[in-house]
């Protein structure tokens, strides 16, 4: 059975994040990926599965070589579930503000 992954997933872990900012750049094949990180290349290929398993990039082959392509439109979702709370938080600090002043005009009367 495969497991079911999503962006959520993907943006998870500090390792896959780092992959997705090299590769937003420019693509980028497997070996000079694993050369950036202090892990296997087993384990840099699994963070590229999971990856491309969530939809944030794509494998071309190239000859011999895998390269790695961003597809970073999922990431609309993530922002979309974001924005809802920055929105809360945004009208919180809003009510906040207008209290303090409120305050200080009868604290001081301007």
């Amino acid at each position: 059975m495969k497991a079911r992954r999503d962006v959520y997933q993907a943006i998870a872990d500090p390792t896959r994040r780092a992959i997705i900012n090299m590769i937003a750049a420019q693509p980028h094949n497997v070996n000079s990926i694993a050369e950036k990180f202090d892990m296997t290349r087993q384990a840099i290929s699994l963070h590229v599965k999971i990856l491309t398993d969530c939809g944030l990039l794509t494998i071309k082959q190239r000859g011999r070589d895998r390269f790695c392509e961003a597809r970073l439109d999922q990431l609309s979702e993530v922002s979309a579930f974001v924005d809802q709370y920055r929105q809360h938080w945004e009208s919180k600090l809003d009510a906040l503000e207008t209290y303090i002043e409120k305050l200080k005009k009868e604290k001081y009367g301007k």
